[in-house]
């Protein structure tokens, strides 16, 4: 087991679900948001503390030395203020609600400071230590960055966008007229939830110029969302923009730092859009624009001249019939006037070249581009996450401008990667893992060679996971076939087998599109947690997942719950042809997409399940939102047929095995009304469920305590549920 030594039988200790969510976290220290500062001397990384997993501080390395030291301390220099709502649901959007501390953080163009936003101000840290105050508001501060010039940092507040010299440290309002509906500066709530876009302003990259969304939330429905906590209830009038119903208005709009100068860019004359990506290129002279067409079938690049807002189509990317086209940042403005573009036009996500109106596929087979990491523009070298070498792994590769189609791995097989690199990726910082090695993290060279450890995480001594060693196992994986022959793939962990003995299994799934669950990386404390209490825990990805091709997601156009279902309910069958699986001891879980795929199965499935646990799923499509829904159901006003054929409601009565529904009762997300939804039609045809609602719980239930809590009421409903066969 790399990574891994043995330790004295005394030394071991039986896993225990309190330990697992208690810090220090089991998976060793977990850096994220890496950087390398821009002279390339420092990575900086946010670190969670050993008493408190969820709290992060701002770290740095000196790459020449290896020395560590903290530059700044959450605990010291944070006020403990209350985040405003705004920010409190952009954490949300960004998956981070949990965390507390430090959650990113912008490096000075000169390398010499770095700005922190910490409980609604910001702050400015040098190397040295020392950290000045910026800001001290009421309402705090959205967005914030330095420019790229590093004569300024900008951020939102009060939904107008403010320019602050660093200098003087004189504020600017370069918009006024942002209020009530109207927002400058900010992401919309689809394009934070669903396009991946969590700003709203883009600085030129000489400092003249910044581009700004203006979006207006008035004809976007209210949904009075009831956020209710232990003592208390809160209305919110959330803008909500349900499947089929109007979205925001969306300008953008070319300023320079002081706000004059202002012209209006020309995004078409349809104004039911979205603005998918905004970026500059290297000179500053055109801004580069991604437009999407309300159906997502297709993607326009606009170049815009900043000095007038006209804009002309460069080149559209537009989807097959019964598809879509998914956004992606796996591209790259170069300074020769080229672009560096992914697409899927081949059938596959791969990398091209675009120059002088002509295009050249730099990438291509089998296999899918996962993320661009870098450009080596004098080399003529360009470094990419794939996984050409299977889908169970995902890799390091390069590829020279001049030689396409050959395609080189830099990173060691038998793991997942990750990485974040300089602008060039002559320095890289390599994030991976596999079954038995928690995430370690390393700075290589530009061929993939480490040049120092980050974080090597090596599970002996006294890291937090060694003294469970003893109950480790590992991930098997296989594959079955759907019903059309697809090859679909699995991993399965289990309980040392003894001859002749049956289990049950622990049966989670995810299921909805642009995810990928199986893989050789290292999957958590509580997978072993879960086999160690006697259950086989397995998982399968289901046509309609991410990185296998566009045909094999496009099993879900106008269509969900359907195949996706029918190959989790394949995985069941398999399951029970195992002499080691107790057939009528297979339980189902899944949360969001998977709390629907849990309704669903039990729906299409009766008596397959021993049980099912269903949290904070989607019910109907309808109630949720444009961006997301519509990209793989349509419009409901053109297609409502396939949304009742697609919804849990309609065959609720159908659920004839025990079901645990469980919400947080203050998800923004897949907001309350979808299970209550559900239990009103379940109780009306007299059909028994159990249920677990989380007073001021999100759409992530969890933190201190509630973790153990929601899993220890999870497991024991299904150990009811299998005792009982």
């Amino acid at each position: 087991m790399a990574g891994v030594s043995a330790m004295p039988a005394e030394a071991q200790q039986a896993l225990t679900l309190e330990r697992v969510f208690a810090s220090p976290d089991l998976a060793g220290a977990t850096p994220r948001t890496l950087k390398l500062s821009p002279d390339g001397k420092y990575v900086t990384v946010l670190r969670n503390r050993a008493e408190d997993r969820d709290r992060f501080d701002l770290w740095a390395m000196d790459t020449a030395t290896g020395e560590w030291r903290m530059l700044v301390d959450s605990q010291k220099i944070g006020t403990g203020a209350e985040l405003s709502e705004a920010e409190k649901m952009q954490r949300e959007r960004a998956r981070i609600g949990g965390t507390r501390g430090i959650v990113a953080y912008d490096w000075a163009p000169d390398g010499k400071s770095i700005l922190v936003p910490l409980d609604g101000d910001l702050y400015l840290a040098s190397l040295s230590g020392e950290v000045r105050r910026l800001t001290k508001s009421e309402t705090g501060e959205l967005n914030p960055e330095i420019s790229p010039g590093g004569h300024f940092v900008s951020y939102v507040r009060d939904q107008n966008l403010i320019v602050s010299d660093l200098a003087s440290g004189k504020e600017n309002k370069v918009t006024t007229d942002g209020g009530g509906t109207v927002y400058f500066g900010e992401a919309e709530f689809v394009a934070q939830e669903e396009m991946g876009r969590r700003t709203g302003y883009w600085w030129s990259p000489d400092d003249k110029r910044i581009a700004v969304q203006r979006f207006d939330e008035a004809p976007v429905g209210i949904v009075s969302r009831a956020a209710i906590g232990a003592e208390g209830t809160k209305v919110y009038d959330q803008r909500y923009p349900k499947a089929g119903t109007a979205n925001v208005l969306v300008e953008l709009h070319v300023m320079n730092p002081d706000g004059s100068g202002r012209v209006k860019v020309d995004l078409g004359t349809e104004t039911d859009i979205y603005l998918a990506r905004v970026d500059w290129t290297p000179d500053g002279k055109t801004l580069l624009v991604q437009r999407q067409n309300r159906a997502q079938t297709v993607l326009d690049m606009l170049a815009v001249d900043p000095a007038t807002g006209k804009s002309r189509v460069l080149f559209s990317e537009k989807s097959g019939a019964r598809s879509w086209v998914n956004l992606s940042d796996a591209y790259r403005a170069l300074k020769d006037g080229s672009l560096i573009w992914w697409s899927e036009r081949d059938g596959h996500g791969h990398l091209y070249r675009f120059r002088d109106g002509k295009w050249t596929q730099l990438t291509k087979g089998d296999w899918e581009v996962a993320e661009l990491v870098g450009v080596d523009e004098t080399r003529g070298r360009v470094t990419f996450l794939g996984n050409k070498d299977g889908v169970l792994e995902r890799h390091l590769y390069a590829v020279d401008l001049g030689k396409p189609g050959t395609v080189t791995r830099l990173s060691e097989p038998g793991y997942w990667n990750a990485a974040t690199a300089n602008a060039a990726a002559s320095r890289i910082i390599v994030t991976r893992s596999k079954g038995d090695q928690p995430p370690q993290v390393m700075l290589t060279d530009a061929a993939g060679k480490r040049l120092a450890w980050v974080n090597e995480n090596a599970v002996a001594g006294d890291h937090p996971y060694a003294p469970y060693l003893a109950s480790h196992r590992a991930k098997q994986f296989g594959t079955i076939k759907a019903a059309d022959g697809t090859v679909l793939h699995w991993e399965m962990i289990t309980p040392p087998l003894e001859p002749g003995k049956k289990y049950p299994v622990f049966f989670q799934h995810y299921g909805g599109p642009h995810a990928q669950t199986v893989s050789r990386q290292w999957g958590g404390a509580l997978q072993q947690y879960i086999v160690d209490r006697g259950y086989i825990w397995f998982q399968l990805d289901n046509r309609g997942a991410a990185n296998r091709g566009k045909a094999f997601e496009d099993h879900l156009f106008q269509a969900m719950g359907g195949v996706e279902v029918q190959d989790q309910l394949a995985g069941a069958a398999y399951l029970k042809t195992l002499d080691f699986v107790d057939p009528g001891k297979i339980t189902t879980y899944g949360w969001s997409y998977g709390g629907y795929m849990t309704l669903k199965m039990l729906e299409a499935g009766p008596g397959v399940f021993a049980a099912g646990v269903a949290g904070a799923p989607v019910s109907k499509w309808e109630l949720y939102d444009t961006h997301y829904t519509e990209r793989y159901m349509g419009d409901p006003r053109q297609v409502q047929a396939a949304y009742d054929k697609s919804n849990t409601v309609a065959d609720a009565l159908k659920i004839a095995d025990p079901l645990l529904l469980i919400h947080g009762m203050a998800d923004d997300n897949v907001v309350l009304e979808h299970s209550t939804v559900m239990m009103a039609k379940l109780q009306g045809g007299a059909v028994p469920f159990e249920t677990m609602l989380y007073p001021g719980q999100t759409h992530r239930v969890g933190g201190p305590g509630v973790s153990v809590h929601l899993w220890k009421t999870i497991l024991d409903f299904l150990d009811r549920s299998t005792a009982a066969k």
